[in-house]
């Protein structure tokens, strides 16, 4: 989940990891002589803003140039545990958090789980700020679906192995109460697009395990996903709803669906853009109504801007940061 640059010495090939990189940081190599021993490198993780290093095949790194940093990550320790999900699998995922945090303490739990995408040690000043620098603790989940572990890590969640991706994110959660990092009740979640699936999954499925969550520009009636906008793209991911054997396993986990009035829900803040052409809104506003009529604590919020990304400048960007952020301590961290 972690970059590693390793030194290959030619002739034996001896390959040594090269020295200056701090542990859980996400590194790229953006430029290499072909004709010298110089290279450039791009390297940054959660509590290390952007740096370009200039190095060379002996091993010597020099900073050149550094993004600035928006919040004090001095005291921020970056660790790294792994759960087990249901069939077995071992699920890694990073913790975030200040030494002198509270044990338990207030916890966001972030993945995403699908299209093979890889989720990375990033910076983000604003959970920094909003988050870390308030004490609490952030943690992220490197479930199936994504492409962590190759290829393979995605395909074993696709279609009839979507499930997968619910058991794996439930098992990190689990995994957090039982070190003690936080409690059911003082555990939040967030997600968005295919993420905010995963919350409406998590909302219906396994309600028990959250304190609150938030679901950004979410799928979550699977019946009709592939009607709506560029839904039918991702029916090779997804499966197609209309073919009976397909609907038998999406119907198994799809939120809007599996909406119960008999179970008890944690409170969750629904998200999305009138102008999203990529998920319909009609998927959060649906299930936000279909929530209240089941008697189930919800809160909405519809920006008329911003299309999939749910915010149009940087004033949305940080009134938005600032709801969910302020939601998710209030719910949390009482």
């Amino acid at each position: 989940m972690a970059s590693r640059v390793e030194i290959a010495t030619p002739g034996s090939w001896r390959r040594e990891p090269l020295s200056g990189i701090p542990a859980a940081t996400n590194t790229v190599i953006v430029s290499a002589d072909s004709h010298g021993d110089e290279f450039f490198l791009d390297s940054s993780g959660f509590d290390t803003p952007s740096r370009l290093m200039r190095g060379t095949d002996d091993g010597r790194l020099a900073e050149i140039k550094s993004a600035p940093a928006f919040f004090d990550a001095e005291n921020m320790a970056v660790t790294q545990y792994f759960a087990t999900s249901d069939d077995g699998t071992s699920i890694p995922y990073f913790v975030v958090r200040r030494t002198d945090a509270d044990n338990p303490g207030p916890t966001l739990l972030n993945g995403y789980g699908g299209f093979e995408t890889s989720r990375t040690p990033t910076y983000d000043g604003v959970l920094g700020r909003l988050w870390l620098a308030r004490g609490g603790t952030y943690a992220l989940a490197n479930i199936r679906g994504g492409g962590e572990y190759g290829p393979g890590w995605h395909t074993q969640a696709m279609r009839e192995g979507r499930d997968k991706v619910a058991q794996d994110f439930a098992a990190v959660a689990t995994d957090l109460v039982t070190r003690g990092i936080t409690t059911a009740e003082q555990l939040g979640a967030r997600g968005g697009s295919n993420g905010g699936l995963l919350m409406g999954i998590m909302l219906t499925g396994y309600p028990e395990k959250f304190g609150a969550l938030v679901c950004d520009v979410p799928l979550l009636d699977m019946k009709r996903y592939h009607l709506l906008l560029a839904g039918a793209s991702w029916m090779a991911e997804y499966g197609d709803p209309d073919n009976p054997d397909d609907w038998k396993f999406i119907s198994e986990y799809s939120p809007y669906q599996n909406i119960s009035a008999n179970r008890k829900y944690p409170p969750v803040l629904m998200t999305t853009s009138t102008r999203d052409d990529r998920v319909h809104p009609g998927h959060a506003r649906k299930m936000t109504a279909a929530l209240q009529a089941a008697g189930h604590p919800v809160w909405y919020y519809e920006n008329i801007e911003g299309g999939h990304a749910g915010a149009a400048d940087n004033a949305q960007i940080a009134f938005k940061s600032a709801l969910s952020f302020a939601f998710l301590w209030r719910m949390l961290a009482g």
